[in-house]
């Protein structure tokens, strides 16, 4: 069995509650940090620590909150990213939905490391449901004296407030998602400056995922060096994995990092085999933005060595066919799948959900969905393939903000790996197997 550091209590009856959650340890690491630690030592045990940011870019978060800058009586701002939208990924609603003092716990005691006042949880539009749970721990955790003026008699003081955003892709980008805060459209900033120079209502911010957050609990309470201990490298501790697609048991799993793929998609601990007995054809390990990795990048690997679930393994580990970690969103795809029309879905998306500010990933979103759906309806030509991988050459790395990468990356390497099923949707489109078009 693995080692459980968010999910250690996740079925514990009641552990939504202040009182059970309290029984089992929470809030310890609020009373020690602020009893006992200065801000800059919490700071420098989540360094130690080699956490990494969980919302899928895997910045070193002690060094992210090392530049935040702290000028003299200027606010500062924490931001936890709850706006998960991201197709395949849903470890942050469970993790909000089931122990949300969690989450809670994490932001108060990171607030105190930054110097933060005034911290805000932004939540996507359709998790509303989540936010009365999210509300209700908040107000217990005032109650008792763990938000509000003189937190345990300190002199620090923190409010914590829930946004609600509205549904859009976009805002989980984080400076989108601080133009929706402040209550305009969410269009990504130029950077720089940073948001850790002029972020929230152009005061320095630190901007962060839910699992991220969460963390920083156990950091504090069992220190850096012990969180770094577990996990390979420098994917240190444990992650939150969204499994999905063609398994025997899709959920929410907490790994060390360091488990192989294939041990993480066979173990009975896991996701428990492959769906009815069927041969594995490819993986989205971290989110639909993230390229997609066919099966022999991952199984039968030369001597014997196997694709490690952290974010060197997938990013190359010398297996070639690179991928990322990302938020998680870990979707796996049967023998039987058409990766045409599960590009295809992932197209549409990314279309619907740009914000238009740039035009290689307003126009060339509109075209990839719209070459894709010529091919699916049998009236594409082979020069229709040429024509796709040209336009996400031209949208990566030409954006303002990463989703035009996000549109670029599955197409560019379902064509790569798949290239023969896009000729056969062109040279025999009657007679093509179309057997699912998402494998969610």
């Amino acid at each position: 069995m693995g080692r459980k550091i968010l999910l250690a209590h996740d079925h514990v009856p009641g552990i939504q509650s202040y009182e059970v959650y309290r029984k089992h340890g929470g809030y310890n690491s609020v009373e020690k940090a602020i009893k006992t630690m200065t801000p800059e030592a919490v700071v420098e045990e989540v360094k130690k620590s080699g956490l990494r940011g969980r919302g899928g870019a895997g910045f070193p978060t002690g060094m992210k909150w090392s530049f935040l800058a702290k000028p003299e009586g200027v606010p500062r701002y924490l931001v936890c990213n709850a706006d998960e939208s991201e197709p395949g990924t849903f470890k942050d609603r469970y993790l909000m939905s089931r122990i949300p003092h969690t989450l809670v716990e994490g932001m108060i005691t990171s607030s105190y490391a930054l110097g933060v006042n005034a911290a805000y949880i932004y939540i996507r539009g359709e998790y509303f449901y989540i936010v009365s749970i999210l509300e209700k721990a908040i107000e217990e955790a005032y109650a008792n004296g763990w938000l509000g003026k003189n937190i345990l008699g300190s002199g620090y003081h923190l409010d914590l407030y829930v946004h609600v955003g509205a549904g859009a892709y976009i805002c989980g980008e984080e400076t989108a998602l601080l133009e929706s805060l402040e209550g305009k459209r969410g269009n990504p900033r130029i950077k720089p400056p940073f948001p850790a120079i002029a972020g929230l209502y152009g005061c320095p911010t630190v901007v962060n995922n839910v699992e991220t957050l969460a963390a920083v609990s156990f950091i504090v309470n069992e220190g850096g060096d012990e969180y770094a201990k577990i996990g390979i490298g420098k994917s240190a501790g444990t992650k939150l994995i969204s499994a999905s697609g063609h398994i025997n048991k899709p959920g929410v799993y907490e790994i060390e990092m360091g488990i192989s793929v294939e041990d993480f998609i066979n173990s009975e601990e896991y996701c428990g085999g492959m769906l009815n007995g069927k041969k594995l054809k490819a993986v989205v390990a971290g989110g639909s933005s993230v390229p997609i990795l066919p099966a022999d990048k991952i199984l039968h690997l030369a001597n014997g060595e196997k694709r490690l679930m952290s974010y060197e393994s997938l990013a190359d580990g010398g297996f070639g066919g690179g991928t990322m970690l990302g938020s998680g969103g870990f979707i796996v795809m049967d023998e039987d799948t058409s990766i045409v029309e599960n590009l295809f879905t992932f197209a549409r998306f990314y279309h619907h959900e740009s914000c238009g500010q740039c035009s290689p990933c307003r126009e060339g979103t509109a075209w990839m969905e719209k070459i894709l759906h010529k091919m699916i309806d049998g009236h594409a030509t082979l020069s229709d393939i040429d024509l796709l991988w040209e336009i996400q050459a031209k949208i990566e790395g030409n954006t303002i903000c990463p989703l035009g990468d996000a549109a670029a990356w599955p197409v560019a390497s379902a064509i790569r790996h798949f290239r023969s099923e896009f000729e056969e949707y062109v040279n025999n489109p009657k007679s093509v197997k179309k057997v699912i078009r998402m494998a969610l």
